[in-house]
């Protein structure tokens, strides 16, 4: 699917409408390509009204008050798999759900029931979303 930036918030805005708790949402892309634009969009029709900073720095940004819980996290600057283990996210599939931008950076250990978003095409104006799914998304996307 090819998008533009509006098409980034369109399909945040449906993935929003599909996603619940337990769910994993892996943004995969070089820098710039989109991902925490598409974390926004997802969070801003969730009904977030502040600032979604990107949690580059912070590793993890919460959102506990949506509707549905949403644990934004970037982890671009883990060195090693296994240091994922330390941020937590796992708690957050109980009672909400994950946006994991730099998924890759986890191995072998993101959760097999990611939706997988692939961006390309960073600082155009245009990008190429691919995705792939697994059988427990496979009637929510991408028909959302």
């Amino acid at each position: 699917m090819i998008v533009d930036e509006a098409g980034l918030r369109s399909v945040g805005v449906r993935l929003s409408n599909v996603l619940r708790c337990g769910d994993v949402i892996a943004l995969s892309g070089e820098l710039g390509a989109g991902k925490t634009t598409l974390a926004r969009a997802i969070l801003q029709a969730l009904g977030h009204r502040g600032e979604v900073p990107s949690p580059t720095y912070t590793l993890v940004q919460t959102y506990p008050d949506l509707a549905v819980p949403i644990a934004h996290a970037d982890l671009y600057r883990l060195q090693q798999p296994q240091e994922a283990d330390a941020l937590g996210l796992d708690d957050w599939l109980q009672d909400g759900a994950l946006l994991v931008e730099w998924p890759e950076r986890m191995g072998d250990a993101l959760w097999p029931m990611s939706l997988w978003l692939r961006l390309e095409g960073a600082g155009k104006d245009v990008r190429r979303l691919t995705w792939a799914a697994p059988p427990a998304w496979n009637t929510r996307w991408p028909a959302a």
